[in-house]
């Protein structure tokens, strides 16, 4: 991140912006930004547009809590960045990039996870910027947004489900024991079918990781549950491959692909808008 530097010597009053600020705060992005020749720099509208050979630039018309520091650098916040890359990631994309940076965790094992941004204040900050010219996307990238997810292999996923129509999966649901005390967090659950998804990632390759794995399958499995395990194999595969994983899960579950009831007594298909608290 040294290489951004000099650039900002020579063109003062400028921030780091777009996905050249998302690289700072190591917010996830598909594979063609993640290693940009080019580096974003914006300054606040009125004034010009910074203009380098290898620099991309902006004028912005910039809000209180816009701008921040990070690596004692300045660069647009984790608010504005995200709502800034709204312009240049797919939909899907922006709710990868906003599930990472809201995703706060308290589990019975490991370190807690604190978000980037909270998500209710990300919400009032959208509600403050109602000019942007990408501002209803990601208001409706915002609400597809769910608190606790750990990968975007794991939102990948979660989207295809719910665009499916299958029961609904909530993220890093908690397993519990017939107290209610959580034995196991898996990383999306379907209470009503009893059926989890983990999705392993290379560290789980390392032989400590993979003594973990087997005793939380052996658990998953005493406690009643089904679980499905992806990989990066099966996410490449595509969606209907995974829908139709999941779909024979459920259904050796009993699902048997009609809607079901919600805990208030409404018939859905699933509950894209409701979302699992920590």
């Amino acid at each position: 991140m040294g290489r951004y530097q000099p650039y900002l010597d020579v063109t003062p009053g400028s921030w780091i912006s777009h996905t050249s600020a998302a690289q700072l705060f190591a917010i996830p992005l598909p594979p063609w930004f993640s290693n940009e020749p080019i580096i974003h720099l914006s300054r606040a509208f009125p004034d010009a547009r910074p203009q380098r050979k290898d620099v991309v630039g902006h004028s912005l018309k910039m809000i209180s809590g816009d701008t921040t520091s990070r690596k004692g650098m300045p660069t647009t916040s984790v608010f504005r960045t995200w709502l800034d890359l709204a312009g240049m990631l797919t939909f899907d994309d922006l709710i990868v990039a906003g599930d990472f940076i809201v995703s706060e965790h308290r589990r019975s094992f490991g370190p807690e996870r604190t978000p980037l941004v909270p998500y209710s204040e990300l919400a009032r900050y959208l509600r403050r910027q109602s000019g942007h010219r990408w501002i209803r996307k990601a208001r409706g990238a915002y609400e597809e947004l769910r608190v606790g997810v750990d990968s975007p292999p794991e939102t990948m996923v979660r989207l295809v489900l719910q665009r499916a129509g299958l029961p609904e999966f909530l993220v890093n649901y908690p397993i519990g024991d017939l107290n209610g005390i959580p034995q196991v967090w898996t990383d999306l659950g379907c209470r009503g079918f009893r059926t989890c998804i983990e999705y392993d990632g290379l560290h789980h390759l390392t032989p400590e990781q993979q003594a973990r794995d087997a005793n939380r399958d052996q658990m998953t499995a005493e406690l009643g549950w089904k679980q499905i395990k992806l990989n990066k194999l099966d996410v490449s595969a595509g969606s209907e491959w995974i829908e139709q994983k999941i779909t024979r899960a459920l259904r050796r579950q009993g699902w048997t692909g009609h809607p079901i009831p919600s805990p208030n007594g409404e018939i859905r298909w699933d509950a894209r808008r409701r979302r699992h608290q920590t």
